[in-house]
Parts: structure tokens; sequence; C-alpha cells
């Protein structure tokens, strides 16, 4: 899958800073987009956000303005020139956007977790030229991601994008989405020219933490961020937590760095390939201590299958599993990871001695 027509317009902006969409969460009155609007002029900022269409958890809340405030972003681009964005979350949202000449479309997650919604959204805007960036499904749902994006491609929407705001989790985090940074670079491997925005806001839920999410992403070598704006956050009807002001959104674009793509000296690209080295030869060492392990695990599961006793035996997993973890944090190794690298393994051992108890 192509997409050379955003990613060109991206590649010719030759700017040393990356692609920034702003705006409110939500588009509350036109006062208060002009407003925004005006003030975003002057930064970073090419492109004008505002939710129109909310879709809420729970009804009785401000589930935005409707199409009544579409005209509101055709007087943000007469007078500031800014591009614009909106969500859609059905077909007629999708035609009306059309229709009000907004530039940018934008699936949201709860969106994107309905194959039936996309499809019906991408045959509405069969063959548009407009930019259409489809958010990751709530859940990490890798495939649910790219057949969001394949649906629209084969109508004949070439002017892909994504927009990686999280994913949900049961496990308590500082974030109110969960980043599940290699999702995205796992997006990326599989369509390499698809520009991927992030989404800081959304990933954090509380402004204090967006600068060190969207260094991060530009680290990752995302295409750009989009970041809640507001001129009055405290006040916002919907995310106030998670808006920030345009003096703030100024300050963090001056703050970030963009890194070079590669190394330059001849010196440095030697001693990274060296160093790649000692990773290929610790990636193999890892490989045969774990083919190693499950042999173990093997043994033990035709001693489990001759005394007829269960595979899981969970105090012993328990057991196992805080010990590593323990072990991993003195090495400077958080206990997110070491879990999630141990439970890997566990399940795999489950796997092993089910196929040797059942056989």
């Amino acid at each position: 899958m192509e997409n050379k027509n955003f990613r060109t317009w991206l590649d010719n902006m030759q700017l040393n800073h990356p692609l920034v969409i702003a705006g409110p969460c939500s588009a509350e009155s036109e006062e208060q987009v002009l407003e925004i609007a005006q003030e975003l002029k002057n930064t970073d900022a090419t492109i004008f956000r505002a939710g129109v269409w909310k879709p809420r958890t729970r009804p009785g809340t401000f589930e935005g303005n409707g199409a009544k405030a579409l005209p509101w972003l055709q007087k943000v681009k007469e007078k500031t020139g800014m591009l614009t964005a909106v969500e859609i979350a059905n077909a007629q949202h999708a035609k009306l956007a059309l229709e009000f000449d907004i530039d940018i479309l934008w699936i949201g997650a709860r969106t994107t977790v309905n194959p039936f919604a996309v499809q019906e959204i991408a045959e509405a805007i069969r063959d548009t030229d407009k930019i259409v960036l489809v958010k990751n499904p709530i859940n990490p749902d890798l495939e649910l991601w790219m057949g969001a994006i394949e649906r629209f491609y084969k109508m004949g929407v070439k002017n892909l994008g994504a927009i990686h705001r999280g994913f949900s989790s049961f496990r308590k985090s500082k974030y109110r989405n969960i980043p599940s940074w290699q999702i995205p670079i796992d997006l990326k491997a599989k369509y390499p020219t698809l520009p991927i925005i992030n989404d800081p806001s959304h990933i954090c839920g509380n402004r204090e933490l967006i600068f060190d999410v969207s260094q991060t992403a530009l680290d990752l070598k995302f295409d750009g961020l989009m970041i809640e704006t507001h001129c009055n956050p405290d006040e916002a009807w919907s995310d106030a937590k998670q808006q920030i002001k345009p003096a703030r959104l100024m300050e963090i674009m001056d703050d970030l760095k963009v890194r070079k793509p590669r190394f330059e000296k001849e010196e440095s690209v030697s001693k990274l390939n060296a160093l790649r080295e000692e990773i290929n030869a610790k990636d193999d060492q890892l490989l045969e201590t774990l083919a190693e392990r499950m042999q173990i695990v093997e043994n033990i599961g035709k001693a489990k299958k001759e005394s007829n006793v269960a595979v899981l035996q969970n105090t012993r997993w328990q057991e196992i599993l805080q010990k590593v973890i323990e072990k991993g944090e003195e090495q400077g190794m958080t206990k997110e990871f070491i879990e999630k690298i141990f439970k890997a393994i566990h399940q795999e051992s489950i796997a092993h001695q089910e196929n040797i108890i059942n056989s």
C-alpha cells in the first residue's frame, strides 16, 4: 500500500519541527473556536482541529454542537489560513464534513473498532482527495487498525495517515491510554510510507505529561503531533485536564528536539555497527537459553503426565514471577517489562506442557 501524496506534502514542508495539529477537544462556540485559532495562528500549528461530534461514554454529557459548528471551522480557514480537521463517526458526518470543505477527516478510536461503520464511511467518501487519518482502536489490536486503513485504501482514498492515541488497559498507569509503542512501530513496518501522527493528549490525559510523550514520539520518528489546545483549558467542556494553552504549545515546540535520521560520521557508524553485532550475539544467546528452558519445561510436563498432575501450578508461578521482578528491578528493568516478558514465557510453557499431557 503506497501513500505518496500526504507523505510528499509532509516531506515538502521542510520544517525543523513535526507537523502540528492543534485546537480544542470540542468546538464549544464560534467565539471560542475563533479565539483559539487566532492564537494558534502564531504558533507552529498548521492544522486546526476541533471536535464537532463527540462520542461520549455515557449520555448526559456534552456531545458536541454537531453540524452547526462546521461553518465555524470554515471561518477559521478564512481568517487564519490554517487547514481544518474534524472527527467523523458515520457516513452522514462524512458527507457533511465534505460539504463544508473540511480538509482532514479523522476516524476516532471508538469507530475504528467497528468494521461496518468504517466501511460505510469509506464508501461515503470514496475516491476523495481529502486527508483521512485513522486512530488506533481502543484495544491493542494491530490487525483491526490495519483493516480500517485498508478499507479506505480499497475505496480509492489514497491520502491516508494513522493517529496513535494509545490503548486502554485494565492495568493502573500514569497514562490515560497506554502508549504501547511497539504497535505503531509494527504498523510502520507494514506500511513504510504511511504517515503516523502521535496524539499525546489522549495518551496522557494529563497536560503535565504531554512534553515527554511528544519527545518520545519524535525520537521514534513519528511524522507529527495532535495536541489539544484551549485558551481556558480548565473551563473546557470536555477533557479539560489534557488540554494546554497556545502559549504552552509554543514552549513545547521550542523545547522538543528533532533527531537526525541517521549517523553521519563514519566513526560513529562503525561504532554503531559493532554494538549491533554485540546485540545480535546476545539475541542468539537469549534464543538458545529459551530453547533450553523449554526443554526443561517439557520434561516437567512429562513428569506431570506420569503423575496425572495439573499443568498450572499457580503458587509456583507466583513465586517465579515475584523473584524475577525483584531481580529485574535490581538490574534497572521495570516491573512492567519483566511481567510482560515472563508472562509470555509462562504462556508458551503452558502450551508446551499441554501438548505433552494431551499427546
